[in-house]
């Protein structure tokens, strides 16, 4: 069982930054161990995957965030972060956290929906 609570949000213009965080709390494993992603919802639209960070201290972030969001974790904190800058209308969406102890044979981290450990999520609205 996994715990995430998601923080940071907020309403912002154009231009602006935000820095998400999502505390995780579990009961099999340890943080260090997990696999981690950002996805986002906009109202009308599918959930993507925003930002990815695995156990090996790998970090994949969306092409359209490139060069303005950063994804990073302490593990010491369990805490995972979302650092987003140069914010547009078009970042306008819930975000939330996901996580899953990676495949004990493969090593691998689950895509999209495989993810079973989600946070409430944290609400980003951009205005222009």
């Amino acid at each position: 069982q996994v715990q995430l609570v998601e923080s940071g949000g907020g309403s912002v213009q154009a231009g602006g930054s935000l820095r998400l965080s999502c505390v995780a709390s579990m009961y099999t494993g340890t943080y260090s161990n997990y696999c981690f992603e950002w996805f986002r919802q906009a109202p009308g639209k599918e959930r993507e995957g925003v930002a990815a960070s695995d156990h090996y201290g790998s970090y994949s972030i969306i092409s359209s965030a490139k060069g303005r969001f950063t994804i990073s974790r302490d593990n010491s904190k369990n805490t995972l972060y979302l650092q987003m800058n140069s914010l547009k209308p078009e970042d306008t969406a819930m975000y939330y956290c996901a996580a899953d102890l990676a495949d004990e044979v493969t090593g691998h981290c689950p895509v999209g929906n495989e993810y079973p450990y989600w946070g409430q999520g944290t609400q980003v609205t951009v205005s222009s």
